[in-house]
């Protein structure tokens, strides 16, 4: 089991920053993955971006490359999404997932665990 805790929302006016933070529990060891996902009201749940535990690698989504960074702290078991020059669009709940199996993947159902998520609002 691995349990997930996400911080760092809020409500943020546009060209803003914000960074979200994603604490890790449990078998933290065996999560080869962390990714961070949103879901805007409407909408279905999209990739935002991941890294692997191990080697560091990212990946993100098109719409937020450039602007968005995940990192992780190995030592406090942390994945971070800092997030700049935030528009409306970016309005969300913002939710990280652990994945054990292997590899990055853009696909929610292919994370076994799931935060509660965190909102993050950006006025129009």
């Amino acid at each position: 089991q691995v349990q997930l805790v996400e911080s760092g929302g809020g409500l943020v006016q546009a060209g803003g920053s914000l960074r979200l933070s994603c604490a890790a529990s449990g078998r933290t060891f065996s999560s080869v993955a962390t990714g961070w996902f949103r879901q805007a009201p409407g909408k279905e749940r999209e990739f935002v971006a991941a890294i692997r535990w191990s080697t560091g690698y990212t990946k993100y989504a098109d719409s937020v490359k450039g602007r968005f960074t995940i990192s992780r702290d190995n030592a406090k078991s942390t994945v971070y999404l800092e997030m700049n020059n935030l528009n409306p669009q970016n309005t969300a709940v913002y939710y990280c997932a652990a994945r054990l199996s292997t590899g990055i993947t853009v696909t929610p159902p292919l994370y076994e665990y799931w935060g509660q998520g965190t909102q993050v609002t950006v006025p129009s």
